[in-house]
């Protein structure tokens, strides 16, 4: 058995250091492929899609992406059918970000799988890990909400603009504030009013 290369430490969720050439050469990619992304036009929906089935893990049929979005690697991301994500958003994909169908996802949501050591000397060192994030079906997260390394969000929940969800939020509950806590149990009745 070989030396783990620092890529499989990050995709094993184990301490490793993103500095790694390897790494480095990933991130330039994303970035190349979101420049490009980013400067498309609203009717140049081929293009775009081609470029997301490029940059992404994999990418649902219906799935958009309002420009400008940024990540790290992009390989990390897997968008169900007709998830929407608005202007501005940020994934920190340094982990699995997997995202259900059906998502509404408000402007400049953050999403932060990489996590840092408490320590300032391992810090120091340049070592870091990270933690998945995972989104179920038919979720809403509204403008500005930042989503921590770890969580997992249930099938039919609302995530309130602005908040920060700092554990797993079960399903069909909506949640606001910082750190984000559970206001409402929803019925699945349609309300208008979460």
């Amino acid at each position: 058995m070989g030396i783990k290369t620092e890529k499989a430490k990050m995709l094993a969720g184990e301490l490793y250091r993103s500095a790694d050439p390897e790494l480095a050469a990933d991130i330039r990619r994303a970035q190349r492929l979101l420049a490009q992304y980013n400067a498309t036009l609203e009717e140049e929906t081929d293009k775009r899609a081609a470029l997301l089935g490029d940059l992404l893990g994999s990418c649902g049929d219906g799935a958009v992406i309002k420009p400008v979005f940024a990540c790290d690697y992009g390989y990390n991301i897997r968008l169900g059918r007709n998830a929407f994500i608005n202007y501005h958003c940020v994934f920190l994909d340094c982990a699995p970000i997997e995202v259900g169908d059906n998502l509404q996802m408000g402007p400049a949501v953050q999403l932060y799988t990489a996590e840092h050591p408490l320590e300032a000397e391992r810090r120091r060192s340049g070592l870091e890990y990270a933690r998945p994030i995972r989104i179920g079906d038919d979720v809403w997260i509204g403008g500005g909400a930042i989503i921590l390394a770890g969580v997992t969000i249930g099938d039919g929940s609302v995530v309130g603009a602005g908040s920060v969800v700092v554990r797993d939020v079960p399903p069909g509950r909506v949640v606001v504030g910082n750190p984000a806590r559970v206001v409402r149990t929803l019925d699945g009745g349609g309300d208008h009013d979460a």
